[in-house]
């Protein structure tokens, strides 16, 4: 079997994302971009002057040779020349070193800002992007795209910047000089840009291919490296190399074509120049020996002072043509990269139109107050709009479901007509087979997702109307796949209250039945955790995640699996530690082994998305139903 990736193709750059990047650029560094500009103008403007020196001198030379002059008579005049071209250098120098040291400052700042907004983005961003879109193609956007962005930002715009000014001041100099020359240096330059174009678009369109081949490339190895093992156990070596091979073989064919057209495109521009060049030289050298007038801005006649200092004009303005034309490949890349980045900034954020917050609270004569310290009583926080007054709700774990419907595709009905209710205290567990929606109602209780129809009420609030922090921060969630987080064991537990001590934690982790093995540990809860713990065994890695929920505190707990990868000895001990933790809570219980629910208060049986028994373990194997088959069949893996 083949591995294919699946990864979203890299579009081309929107219309709009030069002006935008441009203008984002610029709120970054309001101050220090406009100074960069400045330096980057006068250095280019400098560079462009020797040549007016240059004629200047030659005009010297070719006086004192005409009427027998010495080195006395014009030395003074070319030593002032030299000492004002020695001048105009250091402040190019000067001008240049600070343009090249603000653009580090803006180059790498502008990286900075753009990785805090898109992590920051991702963070107010739905679990359905996330569930939509690959893990190397999100990674592809601070390592690609940010590449591509640090190219253009860097380089590009500025060495385009830099052409701009030098052929404007060129272009200036000759018409000053002479529009005759000027001209035929303008029909070279208009043939070199149609090539640009012809060649250069091509090249443009093969380096966007590129980047999307080099995306799907990172994403189809980034998949391979997490399923190492998957691979190993089933002998797919030989097969991943084949399907890799695909996935090399066409980026390596991408980034061909795209290199082919650029290494074609300098020698041909190249080559243009050169032969512009020598059409300018033969066309002086007519125009000096068949005595034409001279049209140009200065009156000056034809001479060797003029036509000498064109043919090194035509040379500057020519390579700065070329510099052009190798800049749009790295401007095409990197637009197409801000393009992307700025797709993700204009995500539409999780959308939180709730207003009623979770507080602690304390009872002052039967009334509820809120407080700053930890109580232990928590309260929703309801404040009414019609008359400014606030309530206070105290928070109780009472979720029912009415009438859900839900789907995740328009038209692929995942829950159909769902009600349900959990009161305080109770553990209310859900069965069924894969796929049938068991999962997907504890996403709907924590507003993962959002209900197509009916209601979700929590303590008889209307869960829309509850912020999603305050709600998610009301809840336990222990998932079947567990993440573990780079840092110690002690870092690891504390991540479900971030202010909890020490021995809180301790405290969570013997609860969970996770103190045994972790004191085992080299350095004991300092023991160091990385690659999602995979110096852990996978139970040892649920027991974690069960602790850091204990830690929490929660009032309603939702176990998705918690104990699935937990020996049956193992799951004793842990059975026990999670009655203790769900005592008094309301508790939603996901599981396949059946022994893990018997004594749920209620047992809820779903098939396609529908509830077709619910009741008491008792009751239901009384009844004979669907949960009799499970419970007696080959459903059972205890």
């Amino acid at each position: 079997m083949k591995m294919r990736p699946n990864v979203k193709p890299r579009p081309r750059a929107k219309r709009g994302t030069m002006k935008r990047l441009i203008k984002t650029v610029f709120s970054f560094y309001p101050r220090l971009l406009p100074l960069t500009l400045i330096c980057i103008v006068i250095s280019s403007a400098v560079a462009s002057m020797p040549t007016i020196f240059m004629q200047k001198v030659i005009a010297e030379i070719e006086l004192a040779l005409k009427n027998s002059l010495g080195w006395g008579d014009v030395g003074g005049n070319i030593i002032k020349y030299v000492i004002m071209l020695a001048l105009l250098y250091v402040l190019s120098l000067t001008a240049n070193t600070v343009y090249h040291q603000l653009m580090a400052v803006i180059t790498q700042g502008t990286l900075k800002k753009f990785r805090d907004k898109m992590f920051a983005k991702m963070q107010e961003l739905p679990v359905k992007f996330f569930d939509t879109h690959g893990h190397g193609d999100i990674m592809s956007y601070y390592t690609n795209d940010i590449d591509t962005l640090r190219q253009l930002v860097s380089q590009s715009l500025p060495q385009l910047i830099v052409s701009a000014v030098t052929v404007i001041v060129l272009l200036s100099i000759m018409m000053y000089f002479s529009v005759w020359l000027g001209l035929v240096v303008i029909v070279g330059v208009m043939i070199m840009l149609i090539v640009t174009k012809k060649i250069g678009g091509g090249s443009a369109r093969y380096f966007v291919c590129q980047q999307r081949a080099m995306g799907k490339t990172e994403s189809f190895i980034e998949e391979m490296m997490n399923g190492q093992k998957v691979i190993k156990v089933f002998s797919h070596e030989d097969a991943v190399k084949e399907s890799f091979d695909e996935v090399n073989d066409a980026l390596c064919a991408d980034a061909t074509r795209a290199n082919t057209y650029a290494n074609t495109l300098g020698p041909i521009l190249n080559n243009i120049g050169n032969i512009l060049y020598v059409i300018v030289a033969v066309a002086g050298g007519i125009f000096l020996l068949g005595g034409a007038t001279n049209l140009s801005i200065s009156g000056l006649a034809f001479s060797v002072s003029v036509v000498v200092p064109f043919l090194n004009m035509t040379k500057q303005f020519t390579g700065n043509v070329n510099q052009v034309s190798h800049q749009i490949n790295a401007v095409v890349m990197g637009l197409a990269g801000a393009s992307r980045i700025f797709e993700l900034l204009d995500e539409e954020a999780e959308e939180d139109d709730g207003y009623v917050t979770l507080v602690n609270a304390k009872e002052i004569d039967g009334v509820l107050v809120e407080c700053r310290e930890r109580t232990g009583i928590w309260a929703w926080k309801h404040p009414h709009k019609a008359d400014g007054t606030v309530t206070y709700t105290r928070l109780r774990g009472d979720v029912r479901m009415s009438e859900v419907d839900f789907s995740y595709v328009p038209g692929k009905t995942v829950l159909k007509n769902v009600t349900l209710y959990a009161e305080p205290g109770q553990q209310v567990a859900f069965v069924g087979s894969t796929g049938a929606g068991k999962t997907t109602v504890t996403n709907l209780i924590n507003r993962f997702y959002d209900i197509e129809d009916g209601k979700i009420r929590y303590d008889g609030i209307n869960i829309r109307k509850i912020k999603k922090d305050a709600l998610r921060r009301s809840l336990g969630i222990v998932l079947q796949d567990t993440n573990l987080f780079t840092g110690s064991v002690m870092d690891n537990i504390r991540y479900g209250r971030l202010e909890a001590t020490d021995e809180e934690c301790i405290a969570a982790a013997r609860l969970a039945g996770a103190d045994d093995f972790i004191t085992r540990l080299p350095e004991g809860y300092g023991t160091m955790l990385t690659g999602n713990g995979a110096n852990l065994s996978q139970g040892q890695r649920q027991l974690i995640a069960i602790a850091r929920a204990a830690v929490a505190d929660p009032p309603v707990m939702i176990l998705d699996e918690a104990t699935s990868s937990i020996d049956t000895r193992t799951e004793a001990i842990v059975q026990r530690g999670m009655e203790a933790l769900m005592k008094g809570r309301t508790v939603f219980v996901i599981a396949h082994r059946l022994s893990t629910v018997k004594n749920s208060d209620v047992i809820m049986v779903l098939e396609k998305g529908e509830i077709i028994e619910r009741g008491s373990h008792d009751e239901l194997i009384a009844r004979g139903g669907r949960y009799y088959s499970l419970y007696t069949g080959a459903f059972e893996l205890d």
